[in-house]
């Protein structure tokens, strides 16, 4: 199995009083609950997490796009890769990810990944949501009728920009380019792994299965209530004759680990409780705009991601009921290492994203939490299904002997490199 640690990024310091007194955490959330001084320190402190993930032995590292919100404060998640792009050197980067719908033309995202990937030696994943209704349709005011052929046309122009090695032309309904050339074009080829994160949409299931893209459910209700669209997922797998290989689907887990089981209810149950009813605190009206969804979603009677996250936050569940209800893993290692292994077998789930840090979670407990799961509990699962099926959809980076190296740091090593270089005639090397 591959693990992933994911960011959110939220906003740590909402009220108590915040479902009571204000409407919704996204679109239109009171900017007088934000500190700008505090997000300073906000910011970089989620960045160290993140750090702090590779350090121990993660896959990847996964951010992503929201607007408006305080539940995930990062409106262009490729600053913050470009941020770690700097400071880590074997992850993957996994950018889950940029919403292509919402960019006209779409080619900035061809050139802003590409970077990325120029700049990481080839660690990135590509991520291509359709992306919420609070941030599509209202936060950016996409029309919903015209949202998924918007993303349809934003995809195939980015896939030509990184493809087509001379210049190109564009010519689509939302998207024009008379001289598509972007530079750089990614390191990896023809272009990085494509990863397509979903709330649960009958065309994206079908729409990565015919593509061979890598699909991912995001839901905060739990791996046990996860089976039914995975199954759904696996169903036009199987219906186009393709392997069912567990590497090309993901899941988002919130997973707490500690001592004890009683241990963990006592460091996180707080924190929990503050994601779950703040957090996901999403006025209704907001939620799925009239055509947001397509009608082959609406016949199937399938609720999207955020509708899904609604019933949770109303049913404002105890700590048991959530574990129980595999909301949450959390537990001791034992207890995690055992519903890690329900969730990958019942999911057929190769990649895990893991969010391990929930809602207001202070940076030391994000640290122990980051810890304990990859001393305690990723060494069990490393091996499981790699013996049976390739894993297509991880980067393949340069060696690390053809990346660039980091600049000496004493003097005398620079003027040494400076009197090499103009013996050598002060050509680049």
């Amino acid at each position: 199995m591959k693990f992933h640690w994911f960011h959110l990024m939220p906003w740590p310091e909402l009220p108590d009083d915040f479902q009571e007194k204000h409407r919704s955490v996204w679109v239109d959330p009171d900017y007088a609950l934000y500190n700008a001084e505090r997000g300073n320190q906000v910011y970089n402190e989620y960045l160290d997490e993140l750090e702090f993930a590779e350090k121990c032995g993660f896959d990847g590292l996964g951010i992503n796009e929201h607007h408006s919100n305080a539940y995930g404060m990062m409106p262009s998640p490729n600053i913050m890769a470009a941020a770690l792009a700097r400071r880590t050197s074997k992850a993957a980067i996994l950018v889950m990810g940029n919403s292509i719908a919402l960019y006209n033309p779409a080619v900035r995202v061809a050139e802003e990944m590409a970077m990325l990937d120029v700049i990481s030696g080839g660690r990135l994943i590509a991520g291509f949501p359709v992306g919420t209704s609070m941030d599509d349709n209202y936060a950016y005011g996409i029309t919903p009728a015209t949202l998924r052929e918007r993303y349809y046309e934003a995809h195939d122009l980015i896939l030509q920009a990184w493809k087509d090695k001379g210049v190109s032309t564009f010519n689509g309904k939302y998207n024009q380019v008379r001289y598509l050339n972007p530079w750089p074009r990614p390191l990896q080829q023809p272009h990085p792994p494509i990863w397509i994160p979903g709330g649960g949409s009958v065309e994206t299931w079908a729409w990565c299965a015919e593509m061979g893209y890598l699909y991912s459910y995001l839901s905060y209700t739990g791996y046990k209530r996860a089976k039914v669209m995975m199954d759904k997922w696996w169903d036009q797998v199987d219906e186009r004759g393709l392997e069912r290989n567990p590497f090309q689907a993901g899941f988002a887990q919130v997973v707490c680990v500690a001592d004890s089981d009683a241990e963990a209810k006592k460091i996180y149950e707080r924190h929990v409780d503050y994601f779950y009813n703040r957090c996901l605190h999403v006025y209704p009206g907001f939620a799925s705009a009239p055509g947001y969804q397509t009608k082959a979603t609406v016949k199937q009677g399938i609720r999207g991601q955020i509708e899904m996250q609604k019933v949770v936050a109303k049913e404002r569940q105890s700590w048991e009921a959530m574990v129980e209800n595999g909301y949450i893993i959390a537990g001791s290692p034992s207890t995690v290492i055992e519903k890690i292994e329900e969730l990958s077998t019942t999911l057929h789930t190769g990649h895990l994203m893991l969010l391990q840090q929930i809602g207001d979670m202070p940076r030391e407990t994000t640290l122990y939490n980051t810890q304990m799961f990859a001393e305690k509990v990723m060494p069990h699962f490393k091996e499981k299904f790699e013996r049976n099926y390739v894993d297509y959809w991880m980067p393949h980076p340069l060696p690390e002997a053809q990346r660039s190296t980091p600049i000496p740091a004493t003097l005398k090593d620079l003027r040494e490199l400076a009197l090499a270089g103009a013996a050598a005639g002060g050509g680049a090397s």
